[in-house]
Order: structure tokens, then sequence, then C-alpha cells
């Protein structure tokens, strides 16, 4: 049900700005391939990171490949909800299935994620800031607040987790209790001694050299996996005549990123389209009337396609293939 959902922004601007399916596929298909290969790249070196991570705190654990296919097809969730989490939760459930204790499997899972927001938070923030310098007040109060917002909250719990053990607030917990009785209390119970075990793993590895280099390289990961994200769209944008820098692909997605970050619609649709427009289209948010010379919307269409529904179709597969299918507890890890 999400997904048709999702295509009722491409459809409004189908019909808003006259777009036929004739003027999306007067890209080309090698451009627009090119576009997908930069996506799945993107999607591919996410993976390997993340089986990384795994390897580095659990050893030679499950197969590589296949902690790779998890990672990707967890990414299903982050493209059918609206909001900016939710890969975590999957890669959670595959490693407890797998036999990995709740707070190591979710350890590894923040990791993976924090590297991955600060990489992008990083990003979108110096878009935002070239967007202020250009005087796009709206499009760079929007970028840089969401931006700005989300890092540096991830990255204040993930260093604080090291420093404060950090239990369920107690007017939250008080009120579950009293409305959950005995399953409230053994809820409560268990997520405070949860959210305690993960702090201990946090206070335990982030002050040891070897966890600052998996951070490090996880980090450098990140950078790399977006930034083929962003050349996506220079790829696309080359079959429709319009000339992009490099550079200036991978701020123009990367502010859209963080604009279609907003937990508003499935997937940041709509927000993502309009949020990349805005950002080229003379950096004024409210002229979508794209005049010569500019970016046109055939190509942004294009590009929606290209790195959002055909990777749908990717990690939906990866997803019930691998990270939901009937996986056995291992007993020795």
């Amino acid at each position: 049900m999400s997904i048709p959902v999702t295509l009722i922004p491409i459809f409004i601007i189908a019909i808003q700005f006259d777009i036929k399916p004739e003027d999306v596929l007067a890209i080309g298909f090698f451009p627009f391939v090119g576009a997908i290969i930069a996506m799945m790249i993107k999607l591919g070196l996410q993976g390997i990171k993340f089986a990384y991570i795994t390897r580095k705190y659990l050893g030679s654990f499950d197969s590589f490949f296949k902690l790779v296919g998890v990672r990707v097809g967890s990414e299903f969730i982050k493209f059918t909800t609206p909001m900016f989490i939710g890969a975590e939760f999957i890669v959670i459930y595959y490693l407890h299935k797998k036999g990995v204790k709740p707070a190591e499997s979710t350890w590894i899972a923040i990791m993976d994620i924090v590297t991955e927001v600060l990489a992008a938070g990083l990003l979108s923030i110096m878009a935002g800031i070239l967007a202020l310098l250009n005087g796009a007040y709206v499009v760079a109060a929007v970028v840089l607040g969401t931006s700005i917002t989300v890092t540096s909250l991830w990255m204040v719990l993930f260093f604080l987790s090291s420093k404060h053990t950090f239990q369920v607030p107690k007017v939250l917990g008080n009120l579950v209790k009293r409305f959950g009785k005995e399953k409230g209390s053994k809820y409560i119970d268990q997520t405070n001694s949860w959210m305690e075990e993960v702090c201990t793993m946090s206070r335990k590895n982030l002050k040891t050299s070897e966890s600052k280099k998996v951070f490090t390289i996880s980090f450098v990961f990140s950078l790399v996996s977006w930034s083929f994200y962003g050349l996506s769209f220079m790829i696309i944008a080359m079959g429709t005549g319009y000339v992009i820098s490099a550079f200036d692909s991978i701020m123009a997605v990367m502010g859209a990123n963080a604009i279609g970050n907003l937990p508003i619609t499935i997937g940041g649709s709509g927000l993502a389209e309009f949020g990349i427009v805005a950002y080229l289209n003379n950096l004024d948010p409210f002229a979508f009337e794209i005049t010569e010379g500019v970016v046109a919307w055939d190509a942004v269409i294009g590009w929606r396609i290209a790195t959002y529904y055909v990777p749908i179709v990717v990690t939906w597969l990866l997803l019930v293939k691998l990270a939901l299918s009937h996986i056995p507890k291992s007993q020795d890890t």
C-alpha cells in the first residue's frame, strides 16, 4: 500500500508540468542505467560497511555476502516508511535470530547508523551552507535545520551512552506499568536492562583504539557511498542535456535528501523531488516554473525512478530472501 502512495507526488508533478512518459524515456537507456548502478554502488557500500563492522565485533560471523545482502535489504524499510530511520531494526532482528545478544546486535546497528547519519549530515550541512551563502534562506533553513538536528541528536546520544546509562523516562515507564500492569512492568524492566547493556558496551568499546579505527573506516565508507548517491543525479542529467558538476550534483542531492528526511511523507516522496529543484532552480524554493538552462522536471522524475523505485524492488527481494527468511539460532555465537 505504501508504494502506490509514493507515486502520487510523481503524478502531480507530471500533470502540473505536463511531463509525458516519452519525456522521461528521452533521458536514454545508458544514463538511466548509469544512475541505477551508482545507486546500487551506494547501497552495496552500505552493506559492505555493515559486514565489516559485524565481523570486527563478532569475528567470522555468518557469510560476508549474506551480511551485505541483509543490510541492503533493510533499506526497504527506510524507503517505505515516513521516517529517516528503520533499517537498523531489521539488522538487529537478523543478528538476534542468528543468536547474537540484543545488546551486541544493537551496538553494531548503532555503529552502522551513526556513521551513516554523520556522513550524510556533514554533506547536507555543506549543502545548506552553500544555499545560505547564495541567498536561498528558506532552502538553507530547512536543510540546515533538519541536518543539524538529526546529526546532533544521534551523535550526542551515541557519545553520551559511554558516560551515562539511559533508561526509559519515569513518566513513560509509570504510564506503561499503570495500564499494562504485570506485562507493562515486565516490558519496562526488559527495556531498561537492554538499554543498560548497550550503554555498558558503549563504555567498553568507544575508548578502545580498535573501535576508533572501525568508526573512522566506517565513516569513510559512508562518505563514499553518499557521494555515489549524489553522482546519480549528474548521470541522469546528462541524458537531458543539463550539465552539472559532480560537486554540485552531490550538494543538490544531499540538500534534497535532508529535505526528504522530514518525516512527512513516505520515503520523502515529493519532498526529495521539490527539494532538488528548489536547490538548483536559481536556489529559489518557490520558483518551480523552471526556466531555460535549468534542470528540467523530466530529469528529476527519471532520477527518482532510478534511485528510489528500482532500489525498492531490489531491497524488497533481499529483505524477504535473507533478512526475513527462517533463521535457526546459532549456538556458538
